[in-house]
C-alpha cells in the first residue's frame, strides 16, 4: 500500500486496517522468535507501514480539531 492509497481510504477503514496489520506484525515477530522467517525484512516493512497509517490517522485527527 502506497501513501496515496492510504490517503484515499476513510478513517474507519484505516483503523480497521491498522488493527489487522498490528495483529499480523505481532504474529510475525513471535513466529520469527521461534523459527527464522524466510524474509525477515518483511517485519521491518510492516512496522513502517503501521507507522505510515498511524501518521495519517494522527494528521486527520489534528486537521479536524
Amino acid at each position: 500500500m502506497k501513501k496515496e492509497e492510504i490517503k484515499e481510504l476513510s478513517t474507519a477503514d484505516l483503523r480497521e486496517r491498522l488493527d489487522q496489520m498490528e495483529k499480523e506484525y505481532l504474529q510475525q515477530k513471535v513466529n520469527h522468535a521461534v523459527s527464522p522467517l524466510d524474509n525477515p525484512a518483511k517485519i521491518t516493512a510492516d512496522r513502517r507501514m503501521i507507522a505510515r497509517v498511524k501518521t495519517e490517522l494522527r494528521a486527520r485527527e489534528l486537521k479536524n480539531q
